[in-house]
């Protein structure tokens, strides 16, 4: 699968990251891509040094620059274009020799390689696409024992699972909303695509005879808001009032974890459990969290499997991006049958 035969894969990363860091990481090696990380304390961005000039600085022989940046709402997505209109005009300015793909990571919008990897593992969980169509995904808020968890998951899962024809429920307590903007795009495709989505203030409405399940913490759309513009006016007294607001908040909903009891009220008692991973295991983890042990020890394999399509996920986000013929490429490939670990 050695597509290329030099460059580079940059990574950066202003979040902590296992398994997308080390995702990036395989696949880049995967396609013959070599991987720098991009260590921005360590670079003249410290000094002072543009966006423009840093991205075209990195580009010169690089092929993808992989970006995570999902602290901040209103400001991760808009640098991952800023960087990527900086490439764009480098090419075209004739600085560089061929205009780097972005991969997004992770931002404050979207977390796509974490969502296309729910989609392939449910895909063959269900035995094919067109099985998911009508088949209910229940999105929905879990207590954790921290404030700050980005809205990128569920607004990423509400905005693909309703392309694919499901009947999506995003379920949290008041005050827990997410970004305005993606649920209107939620229930545009879900009318376009034969689905339906629909919100409640009830985790066990959601769970009700649900087919798949992806209870997971995240902050309410205006703390973040909020949390921003305090980050912004760097004022740290404000950040601890917020957290401890945050924190008092989250501990009034500790009834919203994905127990045994509540996985009863599923299809049969038997839905698929996602999640992107780690998830606060009561008991193991932390004291209380998002979801029981018995219940993750339960789904734990299947929940690996699902972390093992992100690799390939991006591996393809980055193949099909730089091949003008992918499928004859792959063709090609299939036909030199050559193993990756040689006997």
């Amino acid at each position: 699968t050695k597509v290329f035969d030099s460059g580079l894969g940059i990574s950066l990363f202003r979040d902590n990251s296992t398994r997308t860091r080390f995702s990036f990481a395989s696949a880049c090696n995967l396609l013959g891509l070599e991987v720098q990380d991009l260590d921005e304390g360590k670079s003249q961005i410290a000094h002072g040094e543009t966006v423009r000039e840093t991205a075209n600085m990195i580009s010169f022989m690089a092929d993808v620059i992989g970006i995570r940046d999902d602290m901040y709402i209103g400001k991760g997505n808009a640098y991952m274009h800023e960087v990527s209109d900086a490439v764009k005009e480098g090419h075209e300015d004739g600085v560089l020799e061929q205009r780097p793909t972005l991969v997004n990571l992770q931002c404050d919008i979207d977390h796509p390689t974490q969502i296309m990897a729910d989609a392939a593992h449910i895909i063959k969980e269900f035995g094919g696409v067109e099985n998911l169509k009508g088949k209910k995904l229940a999105m929905t808020w879990a207590y954790s024992p921290s404030y700050g968890k980005p809205l990128s998951v569920p607004q990423g899962a509400i905005g693909l699972f309703t392309r694919l024809g499901m009947e999506v429920v995003l379920a949290h307590p008041e005050g827990y909303e997410v970004m305005p903007e993606v649920e209107e795009i939620a229930k545009k495709q879900a009318e376009a695509c034969g689905g339906s989505f629909r919100k409640t203030n009830d985790m066990k409405d959601a769970f009700k005879d649900a087919d798949i399940v992806y209870p997971k913490s995240w902050a309410p759309f205006g703390a973040m808001e909020k949390r921003t513009k305090l980050y912004g006016d760097n004022d740290h007294e404000g950040i601890k009032a917020l957290e401890k607001v945050l924190l008092e908040e989250n501990g009034k909903h500790k009834d919203w974890a994905c127990t045994e009891e509540m996985m009863s009220l599923t299809k049969d008692g038997k839905a698929l459990y996602l999640h992107c991973l780690p998830a606060d295991i009561t008991g193991v983890s932390c004291e209380e969290g998002e979801v029981d042990a018995t219940v993750f020890d339960r789904y734990r394999v299947p929940l690996y499997k699902e972390a093992s399509y992100k690799p390939y996920v991006i591996a393809a986000m980055i193949f099909l991006s730089k091949f003008k013929n992918p499928v004859e490429t792959l063709k090609e490939l299939e036909r030199k049958g050559t193993d990756r670990v040689q006997p």
